[in-house]
């Protein structure tokens, strides 16, 4: 028996008794060694009644995932200040706190307005205000936003905390048949919407590059079929039935074809759907397995993994001349390569002493860098600004989903409350 929740848009109510077994939770376990200390104040609440949410407490958890903030615990702080003129830096200055964030928020009918101040405690002067609006039940996302804000003014890195996840959740049940959720969540695991449930698996879950649309592969039929879902009315559509392997699809950069593995005319290849009219170009040719499809944000080329030359190994495919090229030589195997925005970095999965680890290549000088010291670590994604790479691992006998950032410098776990969690998408930044 299988059952499909089609609730995809946020604004549609949350269905409690799934969401509760779909959560994640926020366990950091490694941070900067020098991290910027930041005091975020409660912004006030303008209207009657309690605030809806949290924004500073958002916010504050954000910067804190990061490990590039040290945030003021609020029972530190000696003022609760809303506006500029409320400021003494002496007391801020007192904590050590190198930053100062301030806000106040209103609402009129179902919108909510949050306009918020960054000062610079040492030099004593504002470095950054702004206004988030939108509707109320998204005032978590608008709260991401102004970690965003506030996260790029003080790094120059574009910040990623208002986008979107995509994970597997899996519900074991002795003795009888798993249940599998394809959850959405915010990029802390808050908010979590199981978009589809089955007692078959579901796989490779990913994202067309404007956001508005998923992909995954799911054996809800009996075999593994490719579908494509539109996050806004929930219409899904099966883009592929073939005999034998359907799977691993990948959007292009253009949002107008989707890579994807066969084997309908024998081995595993990559295949090219044109999404339009869903007429088909085989791009490999190869008695080996190729697999595993990513696309460079060029568009220009595609990576994927084939056992070619003996063992997995990174390849990637010019779609202009249809010459192939080995990537990875480092190790006995490289596979589920992830690319970053800036074409530059590509994570993977990589074989160090008998464990697989996730590992960075940096495609301009070919080092390889282990990131994480975890054992099964499997399924990368990168994060669209590039600056955190999340995956599935193992933990305490639990499949979980965990995070490290591009040097190795910043850890954190998000375990799932009941079940195991795996298949991680990060999605692209969002269109507001």
């Amino acid at each position: 028996m299988k059952r499909l929740f089609l609730v995809i848009t946020p604004l549609i109510l949350v269905l409690s008794a799934l969401t509760a077994r779909a959560e994640l939770t926020i366990e950091i376990t490694q941070g900067r060694d020098n991290p910027t200390s930041i005091a975020v104040v409660p912004f006030n609440w303008l209207e009657p009644g309690a605030a809806p949410e949290d924004v500073a407490w958002v916010v504050d958890s954000d910067l804190a995932r990061s490990g590039q903030f040290a945030p003021v615990s609020r029972s530190d702080m000696l003022g609760r200040p809303s506006t500029q003129q409320e400021i003494f830096y002496r007391d801020w200055r007192a904590i050590d706190s190198e930053y100062l964030l301030i806000g106040r928020v209103s609402a009129q009918g179902t919108q909510m307005r949050i306009e918020y101040e960054l000062y610079d405690v040492v030099r004593q002067r504002q470095a950054h205000r702004g206004v988030e609006t939108g509707p109320i039940n998204e005032a978590r996302m608008l709260a991401h936003r102004v970690s965003d804000a506030v996260y790029e003014k003080l790094t120059g890195i574009r910040g990623a905390f208002a986008t979107r996840l995509l994970y597997v959740s899996v519900t074991r049940v002795p003795g009888g048949k798993d249940y599998f959720r394809l959850t959405l969540a915010d990029s802390d695991g808050a908010r979590p919407i199981v978009l589809l449930e089955s007692r078959e698996p579901v796989l490779a879950p990913g994202w067309s590059p404007d956001g508005s649309q998923i992909s995954y592969v799911s054996f809800e039929s009996g075999r593994p079929a490719i579908y494509r879902q539109n996050l806004s009315t929930g219409a899904r559509e099966q883009l592929t039935a073939f005999r034998g392997l359907n799977g691993a699809p990948a959007w292009s950069p253009d949002g107008k074809n989707m890579a994807m593995v066969l084997s309908k005319d024998g081995s595993p290849d990559i295949y090219l759907m044109n999404l339009a009219s869903k007429k088909l170009t085989r791009i490999t040719r190869h008695y080996a397995i190729d697999t595993e499809p990513t696309w460079m944000p060029d568009g220009r080329s595609l990576l994927f993994t084939s056992d070619r030359g003996g063992r997995p190994q990174i390849y990637r495919y010019d779609l202009r001349t249809g010459t192939t090229e080995r990537l990875t030589f480092e190790g006995s195997y490289n596979a589920r390569a992830r690319v970053a925005q800036d074409g530059r970095n590509v994570v993977m999965v990589h074989q160090q002493n008998g464990q697989f680890h996730i590992a960075l290549l940096d495609l301009v000088t070919n080092r390889l860098q282990v990131l994480t010291s975890t054992e099964l670590d499997e399924s990368p994604s990168i994060a669209p600004n590039g600056s955190m790479v999340l995956y599935a691992t193992k933990h305490a006998g639990r499949g979980i989903l965990a995070a490290v950032s591009v040097d190795g410098g910043v850890k954190f776990r998000l375990p799932s409350r009941e079940g195991d969690v795996r298949e991680p998408a990060w999605s692209p930044f969002m269109n507001r």
